[in-house]
């Protein structure tokens, strides 16, 4: 019986050493949280204090090089919220790593970043262009969008529950993109309530 029972815990601890070996795992619960927190509070100001409402500007059209005032403030407002988000979860994953004696930054992290990095630039691009024409209420359509693409891309890279996440993700970018006059709701749903709850997911799951 003990031997069965040593056999079985060997087994464990070889998946987990592969696991490791091939998986990114330092990804924390509690970043998804906070990543969605900073999504909401920004959803709520460039709504309420910014006043931008995507009903209001769908069909209007901005020259090439002459945003308006507003627009440069809520997409300063996106890039806080971006850094804000990203640096939580460099932080916290650089703690969680260091709680498992790994190391944050190694092949494995360098595969998922550039798995990620294809599609979100390619968004980010896209976006610019759009912009640049006027298209503004596909914005947040297409930051869902290739955000769940992104995901979904990386998900062989880490947990699959983002695969999960992704799919999301991406559901929300195409029925926003139906949708266009509610995409500051999409985009609060998108990043700020799908994150938390696959947050508090993640945290409960992988890291009580």
């Amino acid at each position: 019986m003990k031997a069965e029972q040593d056999y079985i815990r060997d087994i464990a601890e070889m998946r987990s050493m592969m696991e490791r070996s091939s998986k990114f795992l330092s990804l924390s619960g509690w970043a998804g949280i906070m990543a969605g927190i900073y999504a909401l509070s920004g959803a709520f100001i460039a709504y309420r204090i910014l006043y931008f409402n995507p009903d209001e500007i769908v069909y209007d059209t901005i020259k090439s090089g002459n945003l308006s005032f507003s627009l440069l403030k809520v997409m300063l407002l996106a890039i806080t919220i971006l850094v804000l988000a990203l640096g939580t979860a460099i932080f916290l994953s650089y703690k969680k790593a260091g709680k498992r004696g790994e190391k944050l930054w190694n092949p494995i992290a360098k595969r998922l970043l550039i798995n990620m990095a294809v599609p979100l630039t390619a968004g980010g691009i896209l976006i610019l262009i759009l912009v640049s024409k006027g298209l503004i209420g596909l914005i947040a359509p297409f930051t869902l969008l290739f955000y769940g693409l992104a995901l979904y891309n990386a998900s062989k890279f880490t947990y699959e529950d983002i695969r999960v996440l992704g799919l999301v993700e991406i559901a929300l970018g195409l029925v926003s993109s139906f949708y266009i006059g509610y995409g500051l709701i999409f985009w609060a749903l998108g990043f700020g309530v799908a994150h938390i709850i696959y947050g508090i997911y993640m945290h409960y799951r992988y890291e009580r």
